[in-house]
């Protein structure tokens, strides 16, 4: 077994106190140590509010680092490691779908082969939403487990929307002028999780 596939099998959850949460990170107490996750709007929207919770786990290793990614339940996990495995989609990319789709958006764009539903996420052209459903459409059809799970949206917080958009990589300047243009659009009212996907849609 190489070294790659034993740290991929070393974590298979953490459970434990909510310590801090963001729409793209969540700090879990565990018996005294703190782990970091890097999470999806998916995952985030379906632990926000709880003061525990357990995540599921996939620890990509690179030479620069090892990332702990957290999901809500089995179907979102699975869905980042079918994304994962094509060839050109990273584990920061697979994330970044998840955030922009529900799993059940992902899947049914994967198994209908709707190139265009996968090109509204930030940076998968073309060539890359077509490999992605070559590769994953038998795979997804085999796989009936996969299913929507995105859950009620919540109050908006401009904050938490900037803090996500950051860690995903986007120009905090240029985050902040985009989701307030949506705020003055769409009103105060908008939940935070349609404030993320809407500024992914134009940033």
């Amino acid at each position: 077994m190489s070294v790659n596939r034993f740290l991929y099998k070393m974590f298979a959850f953490i459970e434990g106190t909510i310590e801090s949460l963001n729409p793209a990170s969540a700090i879990l107490n565990c018996n005294g140590v703190g782990y970091d996750l890097a999470i999806s709007l998916n995952t985030y929207t379906v632990i926000k509010g709880k003061v525990e919770c357990r995540l599921l786990t996939h620890l990509v290793v690179r030479e620069d680092a090892h990332i702990l990614f957290g999901f809500a339940n089995e179907d979102e996990r699975v869905l980042f490691r079918h994304l994962i495995s094509v060839s050109g989609v990273g584990a920061n990319t697979a994330r970044l779908i998840l955030s922009s789709l529900t799993p059940g958006d992902v899947s049914e764009a994967i198994i209908n082969a709707k190139v265009g539903l996968l090109q509204k996420v930030k940076g998968i052209g073309g060539k890359t939403a077509q490999r992605i459903i070559i590769d994953l459409k038998d795979k997804l059809v085999k796989d009936t487990g996969i299913r929507e799970f995105l859950g009620t949206s919540h109050n908006t917080n401009k904050e938490e929307a900037l803090s996500a958009l950051t860690l995903l990589g986007f120009n905090k300047a240029l985050a902040e002028k985009t989701v307030d243009k949506i705020l003055q659009d769409e009103g105060s009212s908008i939940s935070v999780e349609q404030l993320i996907k809407s500024a992914l849609k134009i940033m």
